[in-house]
């Protein structure tokens, strides 16, 4: 079959689409045909050695992915034929997987294959800050920095779709309209944050901040309201940013980290997929995907990802 791999840490324009044997399924997991791919931006850090996750050389990048099942054990749901979506550490970018169970997930008919790759990772992590971490109730606030990146997209539909007013952050026009497509109520210029962001919520501030940028964090902090809570999702800027908890004190507001593999590691994900489901049934959840060609475009899309050039998602099609 074939495969991108990694072979050393010298980044994303080294990646190449090679044959190599075909995995055997393994007890408790499921084979799966790849249909496609979504290539991530841990996958850029990988293949620089700079990723909190560092597999041993040579491996196969890749996170997310959609395909169709070949074979399965006893001890699943699911069936050959199944379509299905799912998310893993790195891997994914190879024709055939063999795959945990508790890491795969129906795939509704109506789906595309591209829209199920460029779902698990983003939107369960979307899901998990907004929910599980940040409490939402409808009719909160929502503020989101990075709001046309994966996750960003992601947590604009969730919210929305949970019934939430959503203010987008974001750094040039197409992007707002990018985020406004994808459901936001408003979109903001970064300049504009606290203030239009308090003219907006008439003067009280927003209830919960999702970052996935990093960096400074006194804007948003000075966005929201009395018991507010900036979520920690990422730090895309590549500055991990530090805070003044006095402010904190004074405001009575939270910062809290977001790390999503809590997710697997308490057997959560499985309910969170099914509720994000409900919400692309509503029509709230429609990922913005970017066809990005076959896995021998694995590399070029990485460097893409790299020079922030891309609104939404790259997926690379398999069939």
């Amino acid at each position: 079959m074939r495969a991108v791999c990694v072979t050393g840490l010298t980044g994303p324009s080294d990646l190449q689409a090679v044959d190599i044997e075909a995995p055997v399924r393994g007890p408790d997991e499921t084979l799966v045909e790849v249909r496609a791919v979504a290539p991530a931006f841990p996958d850029l850090l990988m293949t620089q050695g700079k990723y909190q996750v560092k597999p041993d050389l040579p491996f196969s990048p890749g996170s997310d992915f959609a395909g169709v099942v070949v074979e399965a054990s006893d001890s699943t749901e699911f069936s050959p034929g199944d379509r299905v979506a799912g998310c893993l550490s790195y891997g994914a970018a190879a024709e055939f997987l063999s795959v945990p169970n508790d890491r795969l997930y129906p795939l509704p008919a109506a789906m595309p294959f591209a829209d199920g790759a460029a779902i698990p990772m983003n939107y369960l992590t979307a899901h998990f800050s907004l929910v599980t971490r940040g409490g939402l109730a409808p009719g909160d606030w929502v503020m989101v920095l990075g709001a046309s990146g994966g996750v960003g997209l992601a947590s604009i539909q969730v919210a929305a779709g949970l019934g939430a007013r959503v203010i987008a952050v974001v750094s040039s026009a197409e992007r707002a309209a990018a985020a406004l497509k994808a459901g936001a109520h408003h979109a903001v210029l970064r300049n504009e944050v606290p203030g239009t962001v308090r003219d907006l919520t008439g003067g009280r501030g927003v209830d919960i901040v999702v970052d996935v940028v990093g960096g400074d964090m006194t804007n948003a902090l000075r966005a929201l309201a009395p018991f507010g809570r900036v979520m920690v999702v990422g730090f895309a800027s590549g500055e991990i940013p530090t805070v003044k908890v006095n402010r904190l004190l004074l405001t009575n507001t939270d910062v809290r980290g977001v790390e999503s593999d809590y997710l697997w590691q308490q057997g959560l994900s499985r309910k969170a997929w099914d509720e994000l489901m409900t919400l692309a049934e509503a029509g709230y959840i429609k990922p913005t995907v970017r066809e990005g060609g076959s896995l021998n475009d694995y590399g070029p899309a990485l460097e893409r990802l790299s020079a922030r050039s891309v609104v939404g998602r790259i997926v690379l099609s398999l069939s």
